[in-house]
C-alpha cells in the first residue's frame, strides 16, 4: 500500500497587499488616534463601531458592473457558506467607513438623534492591485454629521480637523485646511456654457491644475496637448472663451478670504447656483473666524478640486506644508493627509429621502508617516521590567515581584524561557527594551534583598565610561526586597 504523500508546509508569508503591525507601530497609531478621538469627543461627536462586513447591496456604489458583484471589494456569496443567508445574497468586507454610516443612519433613523454626529476609526479593505505604499487593508479615521443642511456643520468639521492636527503634534504653520465648494464650480460650468456631457471631462482636467499649470489646463480644456512622453492627449473641446471662467475659478485665490470670495463671485457671473456656493463659503469663513480658526489654519482656496465630482457642496482637505526628503533625496512638500465635504445624496440610497451629511476622513497611515518625518512619533516605548529566574523552584517568588511592580503601575514580566543560561535572560531583556532587570538568587533570598540592574545606564557606561567611572556609578544595586518597587520607580521615573 502506497504511503500518503506528505503535505507541503504552508509558507510563512504575509498575503500580497497586506502587512503586519508590531508593538511600536500599533502603539504609535493608537496614541495618535486617541488624541484625535479626544478632540472629536470634545466637539460632541460620539464613537461608532460597525461590523467589518456589510451587504454588497449596501456597498453598491462601488460595484458598477452588476455581473461582477465583488469588483473592488472582498466579497463572498452567502449560499456558499454553511448556515448562510438567502441564495444569491453577497457579503463583503467594508470598503470605507462612510457606506456603513449611511446604512446605520437609515437603519436606526428613528432611534438616533438628528443631527447625528459620529466618529469612527478602523481598518477597511479594498480588492485592488497592491503597489508601493498601496495596501489592500489600511486604517481610516472619519467624523461626520448626518441630518444637518447648515453650513455651520461644514465649518465645524473644518475647525475640528485643524484642532485634531494640532492635537497630534502638527504645529500651526505646518498645515492648512483648504476649503472650496462644488456649487461654485457648478456656477462656473454654467457661466462657461459647458454641456452636461462635457462636465465630467472638465472636472478631470481641472484636477490636473497643480501638475500642468494654467497653460496645460487651457490646452486640455480646448484642443489638447502632448504629455511628457510625446503622446497626444485629446482636449475637451471648449473654446478659449468658454475656458475663461474655468481658469478664472482656478486662479481666484487672493491675498485673503475676502479677496478670494470676490474673485469667485466674478468667476461665476450671473449663475444662481454659483452665487449660492460663494455665499456658503462666506458663511464658513465667518464662522471659522468666530471659532478662533484664523486664515493661517483654514482658508478658502479654489484650487481644492479633488472630490468635486462626488461632493455636493463644501469640500475641504488638510495639507501639510512642511518639506521632507523623498527617496531620491529631493525636497518636496508632504501634501494632503485628510479630505472631506458635503455628500447629501448618500443616505438617500436607503430611504428614498434626501438626508444632508458632511464629513472628513483622515488618512491614518499617511498622517502617522508625517509625524514620523517630523520626529513627532517613533519615541521608543519602554519595555517591561524583566524579573530574571535564578532558581526555577522559586517561580512563585519571582511572580510575586512582578505582581508588586504591576500593582504599582509598572510594566513587568517574569522570564519564562529556559533559565539555565543567565546571559540569555539578559539578552532577552535587551531585546524587549527592558529598562531594568531584577535578580535574586538563593543568597539574596536568604538575606531578603534583590539586585536591581539598570540596563539603560549599564549600556551607556559600557559604551562611554572608563573603568574608574564604571566603578563610581555602578548600574547594579542591592536593595531590600521591601524596597524593590521604590528603587525601580526611582530608576525609570
Amino acid at each position: 500500500m502506497a504511503k500518503d504523500k506528505k503535505q507541503p508546509r504552508p509558507k510563512a508569508e504575509t498575503p500580497k497587499g497586506f502587512r503586519d503591525y508590531f508593538g511600536q507601530d500599533v502603539t504609535e497609531r493608537r496614541d495618535m488616534l486617541d488624541r484625535i478621538a479626544q478632540v472629536y469627543h470634545r466637539h460632541g461627536f460620539d464613537p461608532l463601531e460597525t461590523s467589518a462586513v456589510e451587504t454588497v447591496e449596501a456597498l453598491g456604489k462601488f460595484l458598477p458592473d452588476v455581473d461582477r458583484p465583488n469588483a473592488g471589494v472582498f466579497a463572498w456569496q452567502e449560499e456558499a457558506v454553511p448556515g448562510g443567508g438567502t441564495a444569491g445574497d453577497w457579503l463583503a468586507l467594508r470598503y470605507d467607513l462612510t457606506a456603513p454610516l449611511a446604512r446605520v443612519a437609515a437603519q436606526y433613523r428613528n432611534d438616533l438623534p438628528s443631527p447625528y454626529r459620529r466618529f469612527a476609526m478602523g481598518p477597511v479593505w479594498r480588492n485592488e492591485k497592491p503597489g508601493p505604499g498601496r495596501f489592500r487593508q489600511f486604517y481610516q479615521c472619519d467624523a461626520d454629521t448626518v441630518g444637518s443642511a447648515s453650513v455651520a456643520a461644514d465649518a465645524e468639521i473644518c475647525g475640528m480637523l485643524a484642532d485634531a492636527l494640532e492635537a497630534v503634534g502638527i504645529d500651526r504653520g505646518d498645515y492648512l485646511v483648504r476649503i472650496n465648494n462644488r456649487k461654485v464650480l457648478n456656477g462656473v460650468l454654467e457661466a462657461a456654457q459647458v454641456r452636461e456631457d462635457q462636465a465630467e471631462d472638465v472636472l478631470r482636467q481641472i484636477d490636473k491644475f497643480d501638475k500642468v499649470g494654467r497653460e496645460g489646463v487651457l490646452a486640455l480644456l480646448t484642443t489638447g496637448r502632448l504629455d511628457d512622453s510625446g503622446a497626444r492627449i485629446d482636449g475637451v473641446g471648449l473654446s478659449e472663451a468658454q475656458a475663461g471662467p474655468v481658469l478664472a475659478f482656478l486662479e481666484a485665490k487672493g491675498g485673503d478670504n475676502a479677496a478670494t470670495l470676490d474673485n469667485l463671485s466674478a468667476a461665476v457671473g450671473g449663475s444662481a447656483i454659483g452665487a449660492e456656493g460663494v455665499d456658503e463659503l462666506r458663511q464658513i469663513a465667518a464662522m471659522l473666524a468666530a471659532m478662533g480658526v484664523a486664515e493661517d489654519r483654514a482658508v478658502i482656496d479654489p484650487a481644492v478640486v479633488r472630490g468635486l465630482g462626488y461632493y455636493t457642496g463644501p469640500v475641504f482637505e488638510a495639507e501639510l506644508t512642511f518639506e521632507i526628503l523623498d527617496e531620491k533625496g529631493r525636497k518636496r512638500q508632504f501634501g494632503s493627509v485628510a479630505g472631506g465635504g458635503r455628500y447629501d445624496g448618500l443616505v438617500e440610497r436607503f430611504t428614498g429621502q434626501k438626508v444632508p451629511a458632511t464629513g472628513v476622513s483622515i488618512g491614518v497611515d499617511r498622517l502617522l508617516a508625517a509625524l514620523r518625518a517630523k520626529g513627532l512619533a517613533g519615541a521608543q516605548v519602554a519595555g517591561p521590567v524583566v524579573v530574571t529566574v535564578m532558581d526555577r523552584d522559586r517561580m512563585s517568588d519571582y511572580q510575586a515581584m512582578a505582581a508588586d511592580l504591576r500593582a504599582a503601575g509598572i510594566r513587568a514580566e517574569v522570564y519564562l524561557g529556559n533559565p539555565k543560561n543567565f546571559g540569555n535572560q539578559l539578552k532577552y531583556a535587551d531585546k524587549r527594551g527592558a529598562p531594568v532587570a531584577i535578580i535574586q538568587g538563593g543568597d539574596e533570598a536568604e538575606r531578603g534583598v534583590v539586585q536591581v540592574k539598570d540596563l539603560i545606564l549599564g549600556a551607556k557606561i559600557a559604551a562611554e565610561a572608563s573603568v574608574e567611572e564604571w566603578k563610581s556609578q555602578p548600574a547594579q544595586t542591592e536593595v531590600a526586597r521591601a524596597d524593590l518597587v521604590a528603587e525601580v520607580r526611582r530608576i525609570i521615573g
